[in-house]
């Protein structure tokens, strides 16, 4: 009896066996019959502002760069800056000639994606910030771009190409040129003493009052900024945008270039900002009301977390 129960449960095991075998075969065949999942939709992002993405190519609502399907892994491309003469004297013209290489072969690049309406925005920056300028080198057929620049008294500067290589990313590049002074003067070599400076600013024709969230910015956290703008009226967009930032540390190694977040041509804009270290940032901020531009400067300092108030 013992022997024909164990013969009995064998017969079961492998009946069940059988059943489960195809029940097996019968789910994988209908799984190879059945319609795949839908694909996920496209991904289209914003080179400058990677935030701002899409499932349809289009613009970017904030700063209205085309999107594109997909941002390449951010890689530096080399700037070689010439200037002619090579040694510069306050005050005498000089020309800067720029050329951005390409990092994977080195050569010179010569297609680059409209930003803001152009193609190359240059900054200049004196080292104790008593000199700004935005402007915009020449493109020439060979890739390079050339600017006639002027610098008014003897010390560092900094020139800041802001250019997007086309297939690559946008690009901030800084470097350093130095004006001479006669045998006497002083180098001045950076790290500008920066008295904390929120008040009301005075712009050509409008003045500029800033609320910061949190009051005191804290490095490398987020800092909301919001510039209020009296009087609002008669606002433009400059440049494609209704503002535009450098920011700057007071030892000109940090350089950020944005745009608001927010704005639409009201008396408020936004920005949101993370400043890599406690310093005092020289913030620029240029706009453009009734035809005329506007350039307005606040000192901002930032502690680290450990001196952040409590």
């Amino acid at each position: 009896m013992r022997l024909a129960a164990v013969l009995f449960l064998f017969s079961i095991s492998g009946v069940l066996s059988a059943q489960s075998t195809v029940a097996a075969l019968s789910s994988d065949a209908a799984a190879a019959t059945a319609t795949p999942p839908p694909l996920l939709p496209q991904d289209y992002v914003c080179p400058m502002d990677p935030d701002q993405r899409s499932d349809q190519p289009g613009t970017c609502k904030r700063c209205g760069m085309k999107l594109v399907l997909g941002v390449p892994d951010q890689v530096e491309y080399p700037l070689e800056l010439i200037t002619t003469p090579a040694i510069i004297k306050p005050g005498q013209k000089v020309q800067l000639k720029f050329a951005i290489h390409d990092p994977k072969t080195g050569a010179v690049v010569n297609h680059f994606e409209v930003v803001h309406e152009k193609l190359f925005h240059m900054f200049i920056l004196k080292s104790d910030f008593g000199y700004f300028l935005h402007d915009h080198p020449v493109p020439q057929a060979d890739g390079t771009f050339l600017f006639d620049a002027v610098f008014p008294k003897s010390g560092m500067y900094r020139v800041v190409a802001d250019v997007y290589p086309t297939g690559g990313t946008p690009q901030l590049i800084a470097r350093t040129v130095f004006a001479e002074g006669g045998p006497n003067e002083p180098v001045n070599l950076g790290d500008a003493s920066l008295l904390p400076d929120i008040g009301v600013q005075h712009g050509t024709n409008t003045d500029v009052e800033l609320e910061m969230a949190p009051p005191q910015p804290i490095s490398g956290t987020k800092t909301l900024l919001f510039f209020r703008m009296k009087p609002a009226d008669g606002l433009e967009k400059w440049l494609g945008a209704w503002a535009h930032m450098l920011a700057a540390s007071n030892d000109t190694i940090d350089l950020i270039h944005e745009h608001p977040f927010i704005a639409d041509g009201g008396p408020q804009m936004q920005f949101n900002l993370i400043f890599p270290r406690a310093k005092t940032y020289r913030v620029f901020l240029q706009f453009q009301r009734k035809g005329v531009v506007n350039t307005v400067a606040f000192n901002i300092p930032v502690v680290d977390l450990e001196h952040a108030p409590q």
